[in-house]
């Protein structure tokens, strides 16, 4: 390997390719880190499309696993390292074109979403995709795991705004797919394949993404409730009246979480919180009333966009405040939105019957839940019981029609699951696509399959 190793460096310009060990240990984990993840031989730091392909068809001709890496950020270990990997970064790869007559973006897959976005801006449109980590996760991932985020209740998940890519497959070969049309029904649609296969299917390298005239600013409305099942009825109960743009929920612990991290005058008796935006005040009036019928404690309407923005970033802030407990297990599942309060109370059941701490934010919306199981790696009672909720939380999703991972992916940490959601037979035809592509296995190993 130290011959292969000296190979490929030599085969790519200085600073490409680093094999120092010290260096390599940013590239075992994602966003979760997990102490027995792998250990590469080494990562690659391409600049360019020729350079991704130079480095997979080494791996290729030496039979090394290639785990494809955006900005680090994934929750399900899908850019976890694995022994005698390569780690292909597409950290250097961040150029975004945008094209306002067409409104698409060509972007590469290194950009981070919050600049494509600031892109468009620039360019008066609006690209909607925005997951909790929009600031720090990049297009590729995005797009390789489908990612959601806060406004795709309204507006869509990462998949409604890809309308071309260009992916390395696993012996090297550029393919390109879609376009900057909307339409486009040519063959078949092996755009879409690719958006979610978490890197086993091939490498992203380029994406022309769709981009839409700005919304106008929103109507917020924030409400507090005595239960998190109350809230969920009041999400329940907005379907006949509105169509929210925005409809986060947070627990209890969220909320005293949240208000430990940053002072913003939070009910901390509330059992749980409502932030919902609307692009029109007759429907953020309609679910103001909702609210209130629905056990609402307090209920706020503003049109004033900065006082919306800053509920928002109220919202934004339950990532770092959560984390600064310490280690946890990050779910990610959805239910149908009449399932909402149901699972919202089985999961408080679930936290009190294991003695742990699981505090839920959610979005509402559209049924996504990502409760954090915080545990003590040190204390084997405490991490068994940890993973245990972790595996009956997902559960919980699949008794009520739902689906183990809304927008994380499956990663390697929900693999074991998978075959309980899908059956025999999806299991099987996944295998199909995915040996016809990548029959050495050699991309993204352990992941999604």
């Amino acid at each position: 390997m130290d011959s292969a190793l000296r190979q490929l460096t030599a085969s790519l310009p200085a600073g490409v390719v680093t094999s120092h060990r010290e260096t390599l240990e940013k590239y075992r984990n994602d966003h979760i880190f997990d102490p027995a993840a792998g250990r590469p031989v080494a990562a690659a730091r391409p600049q360019n499309i020729e350079q991704v392909q130079t480095c997979v068809r080494w791996a290729a001709r030496h039979a090394t696993p290639i785990v494809t890496r955006g900005a680090g950020t994934g929750l399900a270990g899908g850019a976890r390292a694995v022994d005698g990997c390569l780690v292909l970064s597409t950290e250097k790869m961040k150029a975004v074109t945008i094209d306002s007559r067409s409104r698409v973006a060509h972007v590469e897959p290194g950009a981070l979403n919050g600049e494509v976005k600031q892109a468009a801006a620039a360019a008066g449109l609006f690209y909607p995709p925005d997951p909790g980590s929009y600031r720090i996760s990049s297009i590729g991932g995005n797009i390789a795991t489908n990612a959601g985020g806060l406004c795709c209740v309204k507006y869509g998940v990462t998949s409604n705004y890809v309308l071309g890519l260009s992916v390395v497959l696993a012996d090297g070969r550029l393919v390109r797919l879609g376009g900057p049309t909307v339409k486009n029904v040519a063959g078949l649609p092996l755009t879409q394949l690719f958006v979610g296969s978490e890197g086993v299917l091939g490498i992203i390298v380029g994406a022309t993404l769709r981009l839409i005239v700005p919304p106008p600013d929103p109507s917020t409305v924030v409400a507090t409730f005595p239960t998190v099942s109350a809230a969920g009825r009041a999400v329940v109960g907005s379907g006949s009246t509105s169509r929210p743009s925005m409809m986060e929920l947070l627990d209890n612990r969220t909320i005293n979480l949240v208000e430990d991290f940053r002072r913003a005058g939070l009910d901390r008796s509330a059992a749980a919180m409502l932030i919902a935006q609307f692009d029109n005040s007759a429907e953020a009036a309609a679910f103001e009333t909702v609210a209130r019928a629905s056990e609402g404690i307090e209920v706020h309407r503003t049109d004033d966009p900065a006082e919306g923005e800053m509920f928002v970033e109220i919202r934004r802030a339950t990532g770092p405040a959560v984390e600064r407990l310490g280690p946890f297990l990050a779910e990610d599942i959805a239910v149908p939105i009449e399932a909402l309060p149901d699972a919202l109370r089985r999961i408080e059941d679930l936290a009190a019957e294991l003695s742990l701490d699981i505090p839920v934010v959610a979005h509402a919306g559209d049924g996504n839940l990502h409760p954090a199981i915080m545990y003590r790696p040190a204390d084997r009672s405490s991490t068994a019981r940890a993973h245990s909720a972790f595996r009956r939380i997902a559960e919980i999703a699949l008794s009520l029609d739902g689906t183990i991972t809304g927008e994380h992916g499956i990663g390697r940490t929900k693999r074991p699951l998978l075959r309980q959601q899908l059956g025999d037979d999806v299991m099987n035809l996944t295998a199909l696509i995915k040996n016809a592509l990548d029959p050495g296995g050699l991309l993204n190993p352990g992941v999604a399959i």
